[in-house]
């Protein structure tokens, strides 16, 4: 098989990727998106069925801005790292005491390009 073929054959597999958005103070970015490193990156990445994770920042005035982007092979993979209800975002003990609000969901979007 080419590198060709094997490259359109991967990029035939569906992949659904879920959104989460957060924010924090500023002056608390470093220290969450370390957190961010430690919980929520690591988890997705050990679940059987996650593609890749990515987690982008933005810094507005004097606050923080999170989007961390997931990518899996299926909602029932999702499910296994969200639970049940697969809109709802996941949080973790210390998130409190980062985030200036905790977002009730998430959004997935169906991967058409990669």
């Amino acid at each position: 098989m080419s590198a060709r073929s094997k490259s359109s054959t991967r990029s035939d597999r569906p992949l659904v990727a879920r959104l989460w958005h957060g924010a924090t103070p500023a002056a608390q970015g470093d220290a969450y998106a370390a957190y961010l490193q430690q919980t929520g990156v690591k988890d997705c990445r050990a679940t059987p069925g996650n593609h890749g994770v990515q987690v982008l920042r933005r810094t507005v005035g004097d606050e923080t801005h999170f989007l961390f982007i997931s990518f899996w092979e299926s909602l029932d993979a999702i499910r296994a790292f969200a639970g049940d209800d697969i809109d709802q975002a996941r949080y973790y003990p210390e998130d409190r005491k980062y985030l200036l609000a905790l977002e009730p969901t998430v959004s997935h979007y169906e991967v058409l390009e990669r």
